[in-house]
């Protein structure tokens, strides 16, 4: 069994309150497992406003695989997610 995990931390740039900060994670998270299948969560930073840090696990059989399919959510929230990216690291494990 392998899983494939996924850290992002973000700059929700022109934000002005915790509210619409949440409703922006809650959307990543949202895409994340709908349209990938990956469990998502918001890992650190839940009370500051303009950061976020979304953490994300897949498991499969392969590494190749899990670590492609991470790989397409990130490009997605680049693309569809008015976000700056401030750091990204995947990482997969063999159990």
């Amino acid at each position: 069994m392998i899983v494939s995990m996924i850290q992002i931390v973000f700059e929700i740039p022109d934000i002005g309150s915790l509210k619409e900060k949440r409703r922006i994670v809650l959307s990543v998270k949202e895409k994340m497992r709908n349209r990938f299948h990956i469990s998502a969560a918001e890992v650190d930073l839940q009370d500051s406003i303009s950061f976020a840090h979304i953490g994300g696990a897949l498991v499969s059989n392969s590494r190749v695989f899990g670590e492609s399919v991470l790989h397409k959510a990130f490009a997605m929230i680049e693309k569809d997610v008015p976000v700056r990216i401030q750091d990204m690291k995947i990482h997969s494990e063999e159990f």
